[in-house]
């Protein structure tokens, strides 16, 4: 049945509602929908299904790190104090937004004052002239984080490049009990007295310190990347003997080939390493305890970071070298199963690597050897991983095998040099970062 046409100012009207309506959606998209308070007000995509319509964009992880424990001596925290975090992207955007922890803390953390903005450069605590921004949370420029929890901030409009330093920068006025931090970061970050969030200039930042304190992830709103990729494992993905300042982790050197080979997955790359790290095992009794075994903290490290598609795992050796030292491999490759099980769960593959040598490291045995070389036996039968990156076949010394070739040694026959630590990336079949996860192992 025709319909006679609307009267002008009519039509007009309901062009503008549309029109408005629009830009409701638009800026919803964006800045996020209601969520519970005290966190922030923005929706984040569920592993596996991640938004990858070009026109519309989606929130991706460009940079993160697991909080591993509670900074010793840090009974009031850093009340009075300006904490300036330098964290280095991977993939770019054109907005930004972080999460802070208080994990490790026993009371809440009152910050009255968190910013982001641009480094002016490599190795300085100055910020780019225009990049600036103050984070609010909920619409509010304080928040307090309650012992234990995490918060995500609501998102700034700022075009973040990849590869590139930004400074986060956040001041308590107040007491707030032990730190959670990262305690072996490769990056200097810095501290200054006072109130200083938003200066553009460091000179006041005096102090350098080799932690991340309460700063566990940056991610980026992003129309060109499809996702990211999570890398948890021990101190050798933490790149513990990586040159600092560098970004030469072997995550790092990962991201690089991401953003550069020709089709290579538009994927951020995020670090999940902790140095001392083990699939069964935590370091302590406490609660949280320190440096938590990979079974406790793989949901809250890996499985909601944002947009992550796939998860590659450097785990096991640990397992074998420290106390009490695990002799049954199939406990190891079990361990790592259930890691595998539940990345399956939320549809994510699941890329694991064999384990590298460690033969001349101090105290390293034989019948530890013979426990290597049995989880990689199993690693390589392809009943544990949906693909291997083999590392012990890339790093090994043909001439002994039990040790790692002098070029990719760091000296303490265990973790690599900056060479090693780009073989490893060099390692990985970038292919097998694609797809889905195996229907069953």
């Amino acid at each position: 049945m025709n319909r006679p046409p609307l009267p002008r100012g009519t039509a007009y009207a309901v062009l503008a509602a549309l029109a408005a309506l629009v830009i409701v959606v638009s800026t919803a998209i964006f800045l996020g929908v209601g969520g519970p308070e005290g966190r922030s007000a923005t929706k984040v995509p569920e592993p596996g299904r991640l938004a990858t319509s070009a026109a519309s964009g989606a929130w991706i992880g460009s940079w993160s790190t697991s909080p591993s424990a509670a900074e010793p001596n840090t009974p009031n925290g850093y009340a009075g104090q300006s904490i300036r975090n330098v964290v280095h992207t991977t993939i770019g955007g054109t907005g930004a937004r972080i999460q802070l922890s208080n994990l490790y803390g026993t009371q809440p953390l009152a910050l009255t004052h968190v910013s982001l903005a641009l480094a002016a450069g490599p190795g300085t605590a100055d910020a780019a002239p225009g990049s600036m921004r103050r984070l609010t949370f909920g619409a509010r420029p304080t928040v307090t984080i309650p012992a234990g929890h995490a918060v995500l901030s609501d998102p700034v409009r700022l075009v973040v490049p990849q590869a590139t330093d930004l400074l986060v920068t956040m001041y308590s006025p107040t007491p707030s009990g032990p730190v959670t931090h990262h305690p072996h970061a490769r990056q200097t970050s810095y501290l200054a007295h006072g109130d200083r969030a938003e200066d553009l200039d460091g000179a006041r930042y005096r102090t350098k310190t080799k932690y991340w304190r309460y700063l566990t992830a940056v991610d980026v709103w992003s129309k060109d990347a499809k996702g990211a990729v999570a890398v948890i494992g021990d101190s050798i993905t933490d790149g513990v003997t990586s040159t600092p300042n560098t970004n030469r982790r072997w995550t790092d050197f990962l991201a690089a080939r991401l953003r550069t080979e020709p089709g290579a997955p538009a994927y951020g790359v995020l670090n999940q390493g902790i140095s001392g790290n083990r699939v069964l095992l935590g370091s302590s009794a406490t609660v949280p305890a320190n440096n938590p075994s990979a079974l406790d903290r793989f949901e809250r490290d890996v499985l909601t970071r944002t947009g992550v598609r796939v998860v590659v795992m450097e785990l096991g050796v640990n397992d074998i070298l420290r106390l009490p030292q695990q002799r049954d491999p199939s406990r190891i490759t079990a361990g790592l199963r259930k890691l595998v099980e539940r990345a399956h769960a939320r549809g994510l593959r699941v890329v694991g690597a064999t384990l590298m040598p460690f033969g001349g490291h101090r105290g390293g045995k034989p019948v530890q050897e013979s426990v290597r070389q049995a989880v990689n036996e199993q690693i390589r039968s392809g009943q544990v991983f949906d693909d291997v990156v083999d590392l012990d076949a890339a790093l090994r010394d043909p001439a002994d095998p039990e040790r790692l070739l002098p070029l990719y040694d760091s000296g303490d026959h265990l973790h690599p040099s900056d060479a090693g630590y780009r073989a490893m990336a060099d390692a990985v079949d970038l292919e097998t970062l694609k797809g889905q996860a195996s229907a069953a192992l």
